[in-house]
């Protein structure tokens, strides 16, 4: 299409993915993602000349991930829904969330994308705190948010996931969808069979999560599914000030028993020491020396 005074136009809007450092737009996108193309049991005949280098990929997910985090602060990952709108409850409190976090000294990690994720970076990077988006390719485009500092795009939901995890002192969980409550029970799962320590979970939302949390009590905690203990790793609360004080207060608790148990090995260490050292110097480790003569 070209104008009156003979300037082409340019293009309209153009659908777009971003993959790592290449971007792809129009029909350059493929129709499926790397975890489709991965997970899709029907193409296991060409295994043998392909997965081994998804094993590459995928390797270095993990290298670029730890490789960007390495030096991040304490910080708390928070999730929710993509689709809640800038308006909803759920939005407005997790920009209060991700601003009294980064006054309280955290990083603030979302997915990257748009709704309560935007909400959380947008308060902690209004607030002055570093805001940490971990997007993911997807069959439709969402994006990296504006208020992301810090952004790094997955191919693989599993090395994003251990990201949230590995670089994060506590999640922190608003109204949302099937991907919140994978998050959610992931990271249950993880500290209910001690694969992490201490780590705080809080659910974000008394109406949206009650009959969720009934549910637990009065079936599956009834039921034995789970242990008597297991349903106090959840802290359910409305009040910004009582999440970000019960994740304070979790790594005091996990800093002073870390600290406890350095101190009884070093305790432990210097008495072994001083038995080894008062062996070494018993009756029987004299030499003795030769006998006088007549003796014997």
């Amino acid at each position: 299409m070209s104008h009156s005074d003979g300037r082409q136009s340019g293009p309209g809007p153009r659908a777009e993915r971003r993959r790592g450092a290449v971007t792809l737009r129009n029909r350059a996108i493929p129709t499926s993602t790397a975890d489709q193309r991965l997970l899709d049991s029907r193409g296991r005949g060409d295994w043998k000349t392909k997965d081994s280098w998804r094993a590459l990929r995928i390797l270095s997910e993990f290298v670029e991930g730890f490789d960007t985090l390495a030096d991040l602060p304490p910080a708390v990952s928070v999730f929710g829904s993509a689709r809640s709108k800038p308006e909803s409850p759920e939005c407005r409190m997790a920009e209060q969330l991700g601003a009294a976090l980064a006054r309280a000294g955290y990083a603030v990690i979302t997915g990257g994308g748009p709704g309560v994720m935007e909400a959380a970076n947008r308060g902690a990077s209004e607030a002055g705190g570093l805001s940490v988006g971990l997007g993911i390719e997807l069959p439709f485009e969402q994006g990296i948010n504006d208020w992301v500092d810090l952004a790094i795009n997955f191919r693989y939901f599993f090395a994003r996931k251990t990201m949230f995890v590995k670089y994060a002192q506590a999640f922190v969980v608003l109204p949302g969808g099937f991907g919140t409550m994978d998050e959610l029970f992931e990271a249950l799962t993880l500290v209910q069979t001690g694969k992490v320590t201490r780590f705080p979970v809080v659910l974000m939302g008394l109406d949206y999560w009650r009959g969720l949390i009934d549910w637990l009590q009065e079936s599956m905690a009834a039921e034995g599914k789970v242990g008597p203990t297991d349903l106090e790793l959840i802290c359910l609360t409305d009040d910004v000030d009582e999440a970000v004080r019960h994740i304070v207060e979790a790594e005091a608790v996990l800093s002073a028993e870390q600290e406890a148990i350095r101190e009884e090995a070093v305790a432990r260490a210097a008495a072994d020491q001083q038995a080894a050292e008062a062996a070494t110097e018993g009756p029987g480790s004299e030499r003795s020396g030769p006998r006088p003569a007549g003796q014997g």
